[in-house]
């Protein structure tokens, strides 16, 4: 088996899990009788080798070498094409698998049918493989259906590709050589096709069965890779040439003669190059020009296999036979296709495409008709039967009827509304005539301009009669403008209707509503990202972040992607398996809870997008069992180069993305990326996936420290190893790239229906990724807000629907983009819910007129003046009619008519009035929806001849360029002047809401211009003006007021900028984003009209204009004013005085003459070389641009001694000089020139400057010397580790292996372990355990052949004072928690440390007072615990402790509370831990033990003795066999001095074999040890003396032994410290008759475990005794 990758030789999961068992089955059954017929396909192997032989001697003429070599490439490519049939061929001959190996195979070729004799058998496997891989197909089809899933957990195998074959020609001798071979099988569906069908379920199919195809190359399952034996393959493939062989082959050439031509019949179906082939047109249609009432016909020719399917289309519109009975003919016949279409008319003209498509892909060709007509001849069509009546200009659809259909909607659909969860169902009932019933129209639905498919989510149904569209289960992405459009030809008509979808209840009262719009972006192997929009509700609380929740498709269980909420709607989600699909879902959080899921996304399929994108172009097709021959052994992993193209395409707050492009040395096995991180400005690179490699060239990386910077990098790996670094990203600052936009500006609701109203804003400034804005609506004193749109919309307009009639409501809108919501705009002005005058159309009439003045009254005329209407209905207003009517005796008469033309002017004199009558006026506003209601009949005016002096009232008066402090006033002058001509106008002012007594002159003389700047205002403040008019004979009366006008500068306010451009030209700029589609620019001067255009050129494009001045001068002077129509108000202003004229010019001519600017001066700095660099950088430079350099004004050349270089992208001008020497001090010059531009700048360089700079070069060259070899980058320093030991550190650079390092303490070398590797460049010698005997003098020293360097550190006096204090403090800070531990001699408290140093000062308080340590109190310090020991604690050692360590600068405590419960339990647990060790001093116990068994010849005698302690002295008894034995004459039991115990038999008999048990016991406890005594006996016994041998040696005439036993308690301590004294031991003692060597003293001890009753072990002092065994 192939080996694993380095990185999953220690994971258990990888395995082989994808394939079904029942697959596994069919595989093992095939590849089983692969080798049953082995041996036929090996003797058909021979047979045609040798006919192959025989027939090219014999054909010789007719076959030349030249096309068998031929043949053998033929048969080669198809090979390597045709999965199945290389199989099939490698049966009968291994040459026709090998590339170019065949000598006789060709489909084309006649020598085929002669020459080839074993072709049965290959056809034989082609369908027995054929079945095989039908039952795989169908038990994984079964598998993946039963088990919903796409593709079991698998690791994914990189392994080294195999090289490829020799390619020789194959000689006869070697023909039957075994070869290796390898048969793929992998699992998938017999038609596999993608592109064409994109349900679901066979999306996931084909991503399931592509995975699986790749990672069974990948990972070697399922391939077998082996070297046969030459013994076997002579075996099992080889047959020696002999009579019999050649007569079979004669046989078998002619029995399977036929079959191979049945064969060859098959194949030739087949396409020589590739199993499955796109379509391909050869021969393509042409273009047609032809006579009216002539027929035409298209063809074309198109290969392709599977055989292409050809559609014909008109326009891109589907030609459609039967709808056109005798139109069209649509014929194919043997790969010619054609169309045909008859008695053309005008209509036919038109492009015609035929489209060829099959499994492999589509390809189109297209061809025009152009109809021609003579003449003068009429139009026949008309005469035509069967065919309508009507004008030519209607024209004809492609299906022959009318184009113009009547089509009208009845029972329509209106606004609706409905919940997440509903279904909610569409319909319009469709009228359409004529009504043709062989015509059906085409039903569209759109939503928001996008046509709606069916799917899971919606249903469309088309009766006949009536359309209608279900939402079975709707979501807020279901909320939008629905569009029914019924096409008939090319005529359609559509009738729409809005759809709100409101959030379904929250499961918890105050959670957010659902997210909406789950999107899959960028999806890549092993990650995603998820993207979705904010929901409109947030349940009264802000949302703190969403969850992403993930499933694999065909489960139901869902996994939480992410443990903390994201406020970005945004969010990668990593972990993905390859080749297995996903849908995923978004929940919104707040602090009351979770809301309900969003609807889920579409699934999505974790592929590489070069693998998804194939998959798309070239549909996988099912396995036929390949066959790949080799005679190599595979070729080692070539160890990847790094990724290029490395990026940060996303950075958040929570997260930064990574992207890459794999590097082009990889070898022929995947790879996978490790990707590491640093803090910007450091080389301390960290592996961020440590443990298991990515798969996909995009990385989330995590754990970020927001507003810290941060350098990624990564590395490739395959299983030949880790390949070098990427170059690293530049620093990027972990936090949000996305900012929150910033709120819409004025809102303005108007009128639209009964129920709804149109609310109109401008966008949010600098607003960046909007994806749109949410409205909300409130009655005006309710304080609640209701959404009025559940899915965010796009553009500055919306109409809220489902209003009350006749409550006033006011609204407010907030953008949203991935960032977050913004904050609400301002609210509109409130605004009554009623129907809009013309019932709601985009443009309504405007609103009425108002304050209707006499401006001037003359006998039979008088003069009116009005304003403008406060609602221009959308559009600008065109004009305006004028009504009057008599008043007699205070009754009015008829409205008559004033003017029969609409009048553009604000003011109009009504003639032929009858003089001294009084008349009543109303005036109406036209615009292109109609004209408006008539104004308010005006007060009763007399016509009579006005005769005063002072001139009458100022008329039209408006004002604009509104700001926060001021404004401009505009009038017109009196149409009466009075008897003396106007001297000027006096402006009057006054807040809107003071009294008449508040007017105040705003200018003190008279002015002579008929508009004025008003300084000065309030911001916030609301003002009304009026202007008064004055003559010689005084003042006239007051114009009309104003409308009341707030001082504000409003949101999006932008100003006339002027600007100059690189030529000089002088313009004036305007830019607008408020526009309407009738919105024009109206530039005046002075607030007059521009009429002169000799000065100016205006040009105005979209939302910008500009003026242009020709040639400015003092005719110029003035104010320039640009004001938008059909807008709010929008204007500016500029002034140009003579100052401002004078300033322009200057500016105009140094654009016109340039001097280069320069971004930095000359200067000069020293290279790392020693090299001298004179620079400086210009601004900008073209590529035109050149430099001269000059030295004490004496120009100078590239040459040896200087090399120079201007970059003119960069605007860098450089010169270099090797080495600075006397002669070089003087002046430097650069000059520069580019075009027109000129600059220059200088450096002197002479005197202590000159020498200063000189010197340091000098020092540099001599640096850059010594970093030529192994140096120091940073110099020797420590730092104190997180377990408290010192590391002293260097950075080291220009290393290579030879380089070696040496570290010096005091000139005395340190031996390191380990040689040092010189990872990242840093040499490290570590300390551990730190203390005053490693103070002295440390050196390293680095060295090679190319010399060394030194690096000193003095860890002396003050230094080394200095990193013990530090020491000591990583040592405090360790310290852990104050434990208490009662022990037999009181209470104990401790703490642990790393370990302890004497630098370390520990102190003790007590309740605040420094404890003073006696023989009771005492602390110490035990390996790295340190103690306070309390002996025999009181209640006054209760309270408070606290342990001080000082670090030699600052202090650490630990503090326990000694007091209350923690005292009592304590103290109770010293008290009987004191009594235990009391009762286990005292308790009886055997000191000296007895052996366990004693086995002894009959006869002897027997002494076992023992030692026994206790306090009070133990009482001792003896048992037999459990029952109570005493002292006889036999037995002599023996209890001396209180301690000795002895048991002697002076014969021992067969009745005396038993168990024995001794019995100690006193108040304290009980102990009992047992021997087993065991008398044998033996024949023939002699009289010899017995000996035994004592414990001292001596020869005796009794055995004496002794035993351990174990005691009743036992505290731990003491087991512990007896342990050390167990000794081996025996556990039988034989005595014999045989007396020992006195000087031979064999010990033998026993440990036994005894009864007791507390079931605990000790050890006894006792010796042991045995005698010598007798062979």
């Amino acid at each position: 088996m192939m080996s694993l990758p380095f990185y999953q030789r220690h994971h258990d999961h990888y395995d082989r899990a994808y394939r079904h068992k029942a697959l596994q089955s069919t595989v093992s059954q095939y590849q089983k009788e692969s080798k049953s017929k082995s041996a036929v396909y090996a003797q058909g192997s021979a047979a045609y080798a040798r006919g192959s032989a025989a027939y090219r001697h014999a054909s010789a003429a007719d076959f030349s070498l030249d096309s068998s070599a031929a043949y053998s490439h033929g048969s080669s490519a198809h090979n390597l094409e045709s999965a199945a049939y290389s199989y099939g061929s490698t049966a009968y001959d291994h040459a026709a698998v090998q590339s170019k190996r065949s000598a006789a195979y060709s489909l084309e070729s006649e020598a085929l049918s002669k020459s080839s004799a074993a072709y049965s058998h290959g056809s034989e496997s082609i369908n027995k493989l054929a079945a095989a891989y039908r039952l795989g197909s169908e038990t994984y089809g079964l598998g993946l259906k039963d088990s919903n899933l796409m593709i079991e957990d698998q690791s994914y195998k990189m392994s080294p590709k195999a090289k490829r074959a020799k390619q020789t020609l194959v000689s006869e001798d070697k023909e039957n050589e075994a070869v290796d071979y390898s048969v793929p099988i992998f699992t998938g569906r017999e038609v596999n096709i993608s592109g064409i069908t994109d349900t679901e379920e066979e999306r996931i199919k084909e991503s399931a069965a592509y995975v699986a195809k790749r990672n069974l190359f990948a990972t070697g399952e399922g391939v077998s890779v082996s070297k046969v034996a030459k013994s076997v393959s002579e075996e099992e493939h080889h047959e020696k040439k002999s009579r019999k062989v050649a007569i079979r082959e004669s046989a078998e050439r002619v029995a399977l003669k036929k079959t191979l031509e049945d064969t060859q019949a098959f194949h030739k179906k087949l396409n020589q190059d590739k199993l499955l082939h796109p379509p391909e047109f050869v021969i393509k249609p042409r273009s047609h020009t032809i006579w009216e009432k002539q027929n035409v016909k298209f063809h074309c020719t198109v290969a392709g296999w599977p055989a292409p399917r050809v559609t014909w289309y008109k326009n891109n519109v589907p030609i459609d036979v039967q709808a056109h009975p005798g139109k069209y003919t649509i014929e194919n016949r043997y790969g010619l296709h054609s169309l045909e279409i008859s008695t053309c008319d005008f209509d036919d003209i038109a492009q015609y495409r035929a489209s060829a498509m099959n499994v492999k892909g589509e390809i189109s060709a297209y061809a025009s008709l152009v109809v021609k007509r003579y003449k003068g001849e009429i139009d026949a069509s008309y005469l035509h039967a069967g065919t309508f009546s009507m004008p030519l200009s209607l024209g004809v659809t492609p299906h022959g009827f009318a184009s113009r259909f009547e089509i009208k909607f009845v029972d329509k659909f209106e606004v609706t509304f409905g919940r997440e969860g509903e279904t909610m169902s569409l319909g319009c009932t469709v009228v359409i005539s004529p009504d043709i019933k062989r015509f059906k129209p085409d039903i569209e639905w759109y939503r928001n301009g996008v046509l709606i498919t069916p799917s899971k989510w919606v249903q469309m149904h088309w009766s006949g009669e009536r359309a209608s569209l279900t939402l079975t289960h709707a979501n807020k992405e279901d909320e939008g403008l629905y569009t029914l459009r019924v096409v008939m030809g090319e005529y359609y008509e559509e009738y729409s209707g809005y759809v709100f979808v409101r959030d379904a209840d929250a499961e918890i009262p105050g959670a957010p509503g659902a997210p909406l719009d789950v999107q899959c972006l960028d999806a890549n192997k092993d990650y995603v990202i998820v993207s979705w929009k904010q929901p409109a509700v947030d349940g009264g609380n802000p949302i703190l972040g969403y969850f992403i929740d993930r499933c694999e498709v065909g489960t139901t269980h869902w996994t939480q992607c992410n443990e903390t909420p994201v406020k970005f709607a945004r969010f990668p989600v990593t972990g993905l398996i390859e080749g297995r699909s996903y849908i995923f879902r978004v929940r919104a959080v707040n602090k009351a809870g979770v809301s309900l899921p969003s609807r889920v996304s579409e699934p999505v399929a974790a592929l590489d997008p070069a693998d998804r994108a194939r998959l798309r172009s070239h549909p996988s097709a099912p396995w036929t069992g390949q066959i790949i021959v080799t005679e190599e052994e595979p070729a080692e992993g070539v160890v990847p180069g790094p990724p290029t193209d490395l990026q940060v395409i996303e950075a958040t707050k929570n997260y930064v993305v990574l992207s890459w492009k794999p590097p082009g040395q990889r070898g022929h096995e995947g790879i996978m990326y490790f990707v590491e991180k640093c803090i910007a400005g450091t080389e301390d690179w960290q592996r961020v996936n440590t443990e298991i490699p990515v798969k996909s060239p995009r990385f989330a990386v995590f754990d970020l420290s927001e507003g810290k910077s941060y350098c990624f990098r990564v590395r490739c790996c395959n299983s030949a190893g880790i390949g070098e670094p990427s170059e690293a990203t530049e620093a990027t600052v972990v936090d949000d790239k996305l900012d929150i936009p910033k709120p819409p500006g004025r809102i303005m609701p108007t009128r639209n229906t009964d129920t709804s109203v149109v609310v109109t804003w401008t966008e949010s400034p600098d607003a960046k990724e909007l994806v749109g804005y949410y409205i909300e609506s409130s009655v005006v004193g309710s304080g609640h807000w209701e959404p009025c749109n559940n899915n965010p919309v796009k553009g500055t307009r919306f109409i809220c629907h489902g209003l009350v009639n006749g409550e006033k409501y006011i609204f407010r809108v907030r953008a949203v983009n991935a960032a977050g919501l913004s904050e609400f705009s301002q609210d509109s002005e409130p605004i009554e819910v009623q129907a809009a005058i013309g019932g709601g159309l985009l443009h309504a009439a405007p609103s009425p007129p108002y304050d209707i003045t006499v401006l001037e009254s003359v006998r039979d005329s008088m003069v009116l003046g009005w304003k403008q209407p406060k609602a221009t209905g959308g559009t600008e207003i065109t004009g305006y009619y004028v009504n009057y009517r008599e008043v007699i005796g205070g009754v009015p008469g008829k409205w008559m008519e004033a003017n029969i033309k609409a009048v553009s002017e604000r003011a109009y004199r009504i003639e032929n009035l009858k003089e001294n009558m009084v008349y009543q006026f109303q005036v109406a506003a036209a615009n292109l929806a109609g004209v408006g209601t008539p104004s308010l009949p005006s007060k009763p005016f007399k016509c009579e001849e006005w005769t005063i002096a002072v001139p009458g009232p100022p008329h039209d008066v408006t004002y604009t360029e509104v700001r926060k402090d001021s404004l401009v006033l505009l009038w017109k002058e009196p149409v009466y002047t009075g008897r003396s001509p106007i001297a000027g106008y006096y402006v009057d002012m006054k807040e809107t809401e003071a009294n008449e007594e508040h007017w105040r002159s705003v200018n003190e003389k008279p002015l002579q211009k008929k508009f004025l700047k008003i300084a000065g205002l309030t911001e916030g403040v609301s003002y009304v003006f009026r202007v008064r008019a004055t003559n010689q004979a005084g003042v006239g009366r007051p114009s009309d007021t104003t409308d009341p006008v707030v001082a504000e500068t409003r949101p999006g306010t932008k100003e006339v900028v002027v600007n100059v451009d690189d030529d000089g030209v002088i313009s004036l700029n305007f830019e607008c984003d408020q526009m309407s589609p009738n919105s024009k620019f109206v530039w005046s001067k002075n607030y007059e009209p521009i009429e002169d255009d000799s000065r100016l050129d205006i040009d105005s494009k979209g939302g910008k204009s500009k003026a242009v001045f020709k040639d400015l001068g003092e005719d110029d002077l003035g104010i320039y004013s640009c004001v938008v129509t059909d807008t709010d108000g929008v204007s500016s202003g500029y002034t140009i005085d003579e100052e401002e004229m004078k300033r322009l010019l200057a500016l105009s001519h140094e654009h016109k003459f340039p001097t280069i600017p320069l971004a930095s001066e000359l200067a000069v700095e020293i290279l790392e070389k020693g090299e001298v660099r004179f620079w400086l950088q210009a601004e900008k430079l073209s590529g035109n641009a050149k430099a001269n350099f000059v030295f004490n004004d004496k120009e100078i050349f590239n040459g040896e001694k200087y090399k120079m270089k201007v970059d003119q992208h960069t605007g860098l001008v450089e010169m270099i000089m090797d080495k600075l020497e006397d002669k070089d001090e003087g002046t430097y010059t650069f000059q520069l020139q580019d075009g027109k531009a000129t600059n220059q700048s200088s450096l002197v360089l002479i005197g202590d400057v000159f020498k200063k700079l000189r010197d340091e070069a000098e020092f540099q060259r001599k640096e850059w010397h010594r970093k030529q070899g192994p140096h120091f980058v940073e110099q020797l320093g420590w730092e104190v580790t997180d377990e408290c030991n010192v590391m002293l550190k260097c950075k080291v650079a220009n290393i290579k292996k030879e380089t070696h390092i040496v570290w010096y303490k005091d000139d005395r070398e340190i031996m390191v372990d380990e040689e040092h590797d010189f990872k990242d460049g840093v040499c490290t010698l570590l300390i551990s355990e730190f203390s005053k005997k490693d103070t002295g003098i440390y050196e390293v020293i680095l060295k090679d052949d190319r010399g060394k360097d030194i690096s000193e550190l003095k860890l002396t006096d003050k230094a080394f004072a200095d990193l013990m204090n530090e020491v000591c403090r990583r040592i405090a800070l360790s310290a852990t928690d104050l434990k208490i531990q009662s022990t037999a001699e009181g209470i104990r408290l401790y703490s642990f440390v790393t370990y302890y140093v004497e630098d370390l000062r520990v102190g003790w308080v007590h309740n605040d007072t420094q404890i003073r340590f006696t023989d009771r109190v005492k602390t110490g310090v035990t390996g790295e615990q340190i103690w306070l020991q309390i002996n025999e604690p009181t209640p006054q050692d209760k309270g408070k402790y606290t342990m001080e360590l000082f670090d030699g600068k600052t202090g650490h405590k630990k503090t326990v509370d000694l007091s209350g419960q923690a005292f009592d339990e304590a103290f109770a647990e010293f008290q009987r831990l004191k009594q235990a060790a009391i009762a286990e001093k005292n308790r009886a116990r055997v000191l000296g033990g007895l052996p366990d068994v004693v086995t002894i010849q009959e006869g002897k005698a027997l002494n076992l003795s023992c030692t026994v302690w206790g306090d009070p002295t133990p009482e001792v008894s003896w048992l037999k066999n459990e029952k109570s034995f005493v002292s006889d004459a036999n037995c002599i039991l023996r209890f001396e001095s209180g301690k000795n115990v002895s048991f002697t038999i002076s014969a021992v008999s067969t009745l005396d074999s038993g168990k024995y048990s001794l019995v100690v016991k006193n108040k304290y406890g009980t102990e009992t040890s047992d021997v087993t005594v065991i008398v044998i006996t033996v024949s023939g016994q002699t009289d010899a003396a017995k000996h035994v041998v004592s414990i001292s040696g001596q020869s005796q005439n009794n055995i004496t032994v002794s035993k351990k036993k174990k005691a009743t308690t036992m505290s731990k301590p003491q087991q512990e410290e007896e342990k050390k004294d167990i000794k081996p031991y025996v556990d039988e003692i034989i005595a014999t008759e045989e007396t020992p060597d006195s000087k031979e003293i064999p010990r033998v001890e026993k440990e036994k475990n005894t009864k007791s009753n507390q079931q605990t072990a000790k050890k006894t002092h006792g010796k042991a005794a045995a005698a010598r065994t007798v062979p």
